[in-house]
């Protein structure tokens, strides 16, 4: 029978791989933006400043703090690449999101599962490296090689986990390629999978089974009680299957952005080191928003985690300030085994 020996969740956002002196160049998409999230609220630039203002964010934005909670992250991410290449499964199911990459708005599913047998990640070519945001091209790296690469899919476990999640009561979308957006400023796996392949297979990879969850775009978006309680029928799921196979379960994004909020990310950090599934579900769905609901990305593993018994190791957690108004990301890294 297969079994879970890993899980993992990890942030994957720009500020990993530009340097904290060119952070600014995020500030400019932030001040562009009018709908700033922050706990129940939805602000503008400047009125998220003067609601943070009592906070002196000021200190967190210095050149050498963001220096100091860099390096914590690139120490945070090696040691992710070191324990997936410890374990070494023989194939992961990766659970992440997508930012209208590869779907539209015409035609998002809540669920997703991916079953190819091959997995295309694709740089930016210098077209649409023209109609990027402010900030984004500095950060590739994290996603995407300098050309273009294919990595195995899993088919068989893919459709597996579909026919067993249907029988679940999980209406789970399958697609054996993914689509391509008309208006999408990529060609191939979303940013949120290149990450693992890229930061914590290190281009080491195994195959690969792409989850999607629609956490950004209303109105189907699922629940946070709907993605604890995926994850333990993923894990059903994968411990019945009758192949003699290691497979690692693999949130990727999260944790708040776009706008800081370091008391939810902790809170919520905390809830799933307890195993506290109540508190977990419990967490208003308004902090589920934008960026920050990159959260329910890590939930499933945390359901799955939780099924299985395996204990939740946090190897860090850095809040990532780029300006005084508190925009930024929180940054976490950890695993399960």
């Amino acid at each position: 029978m297969a079994k879970i020996v890993l899980g993992m969740a990890a942030s994957h956002g720009p500020l990993l791989a530009t340097p904290p002196e060119q952070w600014g160049g995020r500030v400019e998409a932030d001040k562009r933006n009018p709908a700033l999230v922050y706990r129940d609220g939805t602000f503008k630039f400047d009125e998220l400043a003067k609601l943070r203002a009592k906070e002196n964010l000021e200190g967190q934005i210095e050149l050498p703090v963001k220096q100091q909670r860099y390096d914590a992250c690139q120490r945070a991410m090696a040691e992710m690449a070191r324990v997936f290449n410890e374990v070494k499964p023989d194939v992961a199911v990766l659970v992440g999101n997508d930012q209208m990459e590869v779907f539209e708005d015409a035609n998002i599913p809540a669920f997703l599962v991916c079953f190819g047998d091959r997995l295309d990640n694709i740089p930016f070519s210098d077209e649409q490296k023209k109609n990027l945001p402010p900030g984004i091209e500095i950060a590739e790296p994290n996603h995407h090689g300098k050309t273009a690469q294919s990595y195995p899919g899993h088919p068989a476990l893919g459709r597996y986990l579909i026919d067993n999640l249907v029988k679940h009561d999980f209406d789970i979308a399958a697609a054996a390629r993914l689509p391509q957006s008309q208006s999408s400023n990529i060609s191939g796996l979303p940013h949120a999978y290149g990450f693992v392949y890229r930061r914590i297979m290190q281009d080491d990879f195994v195959p690969a089974v792409p989850f999607f969850i629609n956490t950004f775009y209303p109105p189907n978006q699922p629940s946070v009680r709907r993605c604890f309680s995926l994850g333990a029928a993923l894990a059903d799921a994968i411990e019945s299957w009758d192949q003699d196979l290691r497979v690692a379960v693999i949130g990727s994004g999260g944790m708040s952005h776009f706008v800081v909020d370091e008391e939810l990310d902790r809170s919520f950090l905390d809830a799933m080191k307890r195993k506290d599934a109540k508190a977990l579900t419990e967490i208003p769905p308004y902090n589920f928003r934008s960026g920050t609901s990159e959260l329910k990305n890590w939930i499933p593993v945390a359901g799955a985690m939780n099924a299985i018994g395996l204990p939740m190791t946090v190897i860090d957690y850095q809040p990532l300030y780029r300006s005084a108004a508190g925009t930024g990301s929180g940054m976490a890294f950890a695993y399960w085994r």
